[in-house]
């Protein structure tokens, strides 16, 4: 299975709808960056990114995105093919 790395904030509830996928999809083990814990954190996600929103996943070094960015890989088939499963 691919390394999964998602920044997120405690009460995030696209971080929280995002995990369930990927939990129900296979990914057992999930690397949050808290980035309400780790300010300097937010900053390198930004940098990556271009992005100032949670989630920001990543899968292997795949930036896939946001929630709305992996339901949308789900619906086209190809997350199960990337996380590797």
């Amino acid at each position: 299975m691919n390394r999964v790395r998602m920044y997120t904030t405690a009460i995030c509830p696209y971080c929280i709808r995002a995990k369930r996928l990927l939990n129900l999809r296979g990914a057992r083990e999930i690397e949050e960056v808290r980035v309400d814990l780790q300010p300097e954190e937010m900053g390198r996600m930004t940098q990556k990114t271009g992005r100032r929103t949670v989630p920001q996943i990543y899968i292997d070094d795949t930036h896939v995105g946001g929630c709305e960015e992996l339901h949308a890989l789900d619906r086209a088939g190809k997350l199960i093919p990337l996380l590797g499963l």
